[in-house]
């Protein structure tokens, strides 16, 4: 593969083999759309590539100017023609602030800009054409596991002979190229442009986390998956989606003809299978897979499987992980493992096995490749990411509730072996409900509760930790097993205060921020790594940490 394709981020990056279409073709395209365009100014140059950011633009770009929070696109015209654009896309109001401007390019006037700009990517990138060139595509949503279970189809993919890619939350990676994103989710024309350079570069499949946040932002229209998967659906976003039924709402629009041709669903509750009702309707039976790993709330793998429909058996220990067999109803099964912790894990890696079964041909190779106790052990930064053996210690990006409770749980000393000391705290400016029902969470499932920062963003950062310090204190009133609750801050001194009480056969658990670097504390980045600053206390205090961590603190 030719890495040189990918120098640049994935704002600048373009595909080398767009052809170029007339102002008449990107008419066209829209209209075919279900959308209204007028052209207004004609032009002969062609549009090449396509960008809703004038600092991005490049010559032949069609740049779409829309309104904004704060500024309408159409305001900054000039940086845009002086950069070569060659056409401007807009609507009433943008047509109105242009003007009669006589170094304009090409004008088409639309009311339905954001409907129009994932579409329009398709065909200028030629993203996904027809002749059946383009990566296979996996797409994967749902409150927890999507990057896991992204991670983990890539690497089912790489070991069946794929050059892979990946879009999501940590990062981006083509044929293993790091691409830097400003965004944690690209606009739709990045989208697309990443797909179409993909396809240049032999990439041969790709897997995506797709957000409610990307959904609803339209950042993923236009793009066609060949099979979606959903993980679950907990508590989290509500400060953007209000209720949990509008939070669903965004998950169900990927599970469309439109968004993809096949669906795996884990029904492990009644949100899975809520999902599925809505697959099965929306993309008609025989497109739609169940999945049942058995770890949801009461709900167990059953014998009536549909021959289609998959389900997690025979499930054993196997050092820190799961041996487990997937079932289909057919009575095809497939015996595979992963070295990841925890019962979630488990659930993601049958998720994206069975995915990739769905989207692929050749069972036998894939059997083989699931037998390989690697291949569902891909590390995946600050998921579960185990520091030290003694005493254990995880750093993992739990920020909600269940996510939380899960990490907890997989830590659960055999026959009360050690405690668990947990260290997190609650974003700023995101859902305050969760707060207090984390605090309780963290004071059920461990032993000792460390509530310190984790990004307060703008928000003064002490009314967060007595939220969440005020629901863990009241459910240790209530019982809960918590023996103590501290209140520290900075979060490097927590981490310290953890590592200074623990012995090695407690398990610390640092939730949160897993792979993030920098911490937002009024605006201010600030580094911050948790896995570094995990290593470094407890090497502090005498405990030995993974290889990868004592060269990282160059003992």
């Amino acid at each position: 593969m030719n890495a040189t394709g990918f120098e640049g981020s994935a704002q600048t990056l373009r595909p080398s083999t767009s052809t170029g279409s007339s102002l008449e073709g990107v008419q066209q395209w829209i209209q075919e759309a279900g959308y209204t365009a007028s052209i207004l100014r004609p032009t002969n140059v062609p549009v090449t590539g396509i960008t809703m950011d004038s600092r991005e633009v490049q010559p032949g770009d069609l740049y779409v100017a829309l309104p904004g929070a704060r500024a309408h696109g159409a305001q900054f015209l000039d940086a845009v023609v002086a950069a070569g654009a060659s056409a401007i896309l807009t609507d009433t109001a943008g047509v109105d602030i242009a003007g009669a401007a006589t170094e304009l390019p090409g004008l088409v006037q639309c009311e339905d800009l954001r409907a129009v700009v994932g579409p329009l990517a398709a065909e200028i990138y030629r993203s996904q054409p027809s002749d059946g060139s383009a990566p296979t595509l996996f797409a994967v949503t749902g409150t927890n596991g999507k990057t896991t279970s992204t991670y983990m189809i890539n690497a089912i993919m790489q070991s069946l002979g794929n050059a892979t890619g990946l879009i999501g939350t940590i990062e981006i990676l083509a044929g293993g190229v790091s691409i830097p994103s400003k965004l944690t989710t690209p606009e739709s024309p990045h989208v697309h442009s990443l797909l179409s350079l993909m396809r240049e570069n032999g990439i041969g499949s790709a897997a995506m986390e797709v957000s409610s946040h990307a959904l609803d932002y339209r950042r993923v229209d236009g793009v066609r998956y060949d099979v979606a998967g959903f993980t679950n659906l907990t508590q989290d976003h509500l400060d953007l989606h209000g209720t949990m039924d509008s939070y669903f709402e965004s998950k169900a629009a990927l599970f469309t003809p439109e968004r993809a041709r096949r669906a795996v669903i884990l029904v492990d509750d009644e949100w899975g299978e809520a999902m599925a009702a809505h697959a099965d309707q929306a993309m008609g039976v025989s497109n739609v897979v169940r999945l049942r790993s058995g770890f949801g709330a009461g709900v167990t793998p059953r014998p009536d499987l549909k021959p289609q429909d998959w389900a997690v058996t025979g499930i054993q220990r196997s050092g820190i992980g799961h041996e487990f067999t997937l079932v289909r109803g057919d009575g095809f099964e497939l015996r595979t493992s992963t070295q990841l912790p925890a019962d979630f894990n488990v659930s993601n890696a049958a998720l994206a096995a069975v995915m990739v079964a769905e989207g692929t041909e050749d069972a036998d190779a894939l059997a083989q490749v699931l037998a390989q106790p690697e291949t569902l052990t891909p590390v995946v930064p600050g998921r579960m990411q185990l520091i030290a053996h003694q005493p254990t210690a995880l750093v993992d990006f739990a920020h909600n509730p269940d996510a939380l409770k899960r990490a907890l749980e997989a830590v659960e000393p055999a026959e009360n072996a050690g405690r668990i000391i947990v260290v997190f705290g609650a974003t700023g400016e995101r859902d305050q409900t969760k707060r207090p029902i984390m605090g309780a969470i963290a004071a059920q499932y461990a032993d000792i509760v460390i509530v310190t920062d984790d990004d307060p963003h703008g928000e003064d950062p002490e009314p967060i930790r007595v939220a969440v310090e005020t629901g863990a204190r009241e459910a240790v009133e209530s019982g809960a097993r918590a023996a103590d609750v501290l209140n520290i801050a900075p979060r490097t001194a927590a981490i310290e205060y953890a590592a200074k009480i623990a012995g090695e056969n407690d398990s610390i658990v640092v939730a949160g921020r897993g792979h993030e670097t920098a911490q937002d504390v009024a605006g201010v980045d600030l580094d911050l790594d948790d896995r570094v600053e995990v290593a470094r206390a407890l090497t502090a205090y005498g405990y030995d940490v993974l290889p990868a961590y004592r060269l990282a603190e160059g003992a």
